[in-house]
């Protein structure tokens, strides 16, 4: 009997599923390696974010991202985790860089 963890993020924080090797492949199908990876941002899909931040007078303002989201990040910004063995990264929205469409 096992049982799925969930990770809710707080206050502004996002909860990132990190692209694997085989996802930082070019179009033409050439891995790219960590070694040259690693100089550029970091990208995942958003898993999940918490409710937002409170502005100074005390209101919630939103994320700007969603659940689902394909997001490039700085690669000193997220705090690393496991979850039942999968690798995942926390970080803060104002760490995120872009929003891939």
């Amino acid at each position: 009997m096992s049982t799925q963890k969930t990770v809710m993020p707080l206050g502004d924080r996002v909860l990132v599923k990190p692209f694997s090797a085989e996802d930082k492949k070019t179009a033409s199908g050439i891995i790219i390696p960590d070694t040259i990876s690693k100089e550029k941002p970091e990208q995942g899909k958003v898993v999940a974010v918490g409710p937002g931040r409170m502005n100074d007078d005390g209101k919630l303002v939103p994320m700007s991202v969603k659940k689902g989201d394909t997001i490039i990040f700085s690669k000193y910004g997220p705090d690393e985790i496991k979850v039942d063995g999968e690798e995942y990264f926390i970080l803060s929205e104002s760490s995120i860089l872009a929003v891939i469409k």
